[in-house]
């Protein structure tokens, strides 16, 4: 048995061994640091081009939308008879295509960006599926269905079909 003026050093020993455990096991870790430096930026992944080429949307254009997909084949018959009065995507100076942002009453030259997944966004510069993109849904050259990324814009501009009018006689 240990004594109880015994039992009162061992405890202390122990005790003092336990904080010397401790301090060891946080001095080794690092802790964050309370400098001003800022921290490292994240890397900007490179800009991939998309698959869809300016030139191809540039022209005349009738517009429709839709919410529900079964109404699609209506919205492009609709858009079709848009075309007496044409939404027009012009060719930007560097590059890109002038068209409206949602809720702007102003187009301005935007970006076609591609993706890793593959998908083609249209939006102002910056990383492909921002929230002032819409994404290119389908395009086979004669009709685009697009949708913009930002929910609020989503639901109140729908799938945005264009349908390509025909060249002036």
């Amino acid at each position: 048995m240990i004594s109880s003026r015994n039992a009162r050093t061992v405890a202390n020993l122990a005790i003092a061994s336990a904080l010397s455990i401790l301090l060891a096991a946080c001095s080794s870790m690092s802790l964050p640091s309370m400098s001003s430096s800022p921290p490292p930026e994240p890397e900007v992944a490179p800009e991939m081009p998309a698959t869809v080429r300016a030139d191809e949307i540039v022209g005349r254009w009738g517009l429709a939308s839709f919410q529900n997909p079964n109404d699609r084949a209506r919205t492009e018959a609709a858009a079709r008879g848009q075309c007496k009065q044409p939404y027009v995507i012009g060719a930007g100076a560097n590059g890109g295509v002038v068209m409206h942002l949602a809720d702007q009453a102003t187009p301005q030259e935007l970006r076609l960006k591609g993706s890793p997944s593959g998908k083609n966004y249209i939006g102002p510069p910056g990383p492909a599926g921002g929230d002032q993109d819409r994404e290119i849904v389908s395009f086979d050259g004669r009709i685009m269905v697009t949708r913009f990324i930002e929910k609020d814009a989503a639901v109140r501009y729908g799938n945005m079909v264009y349908v390509r009018c025909a060249p002036r006689a």
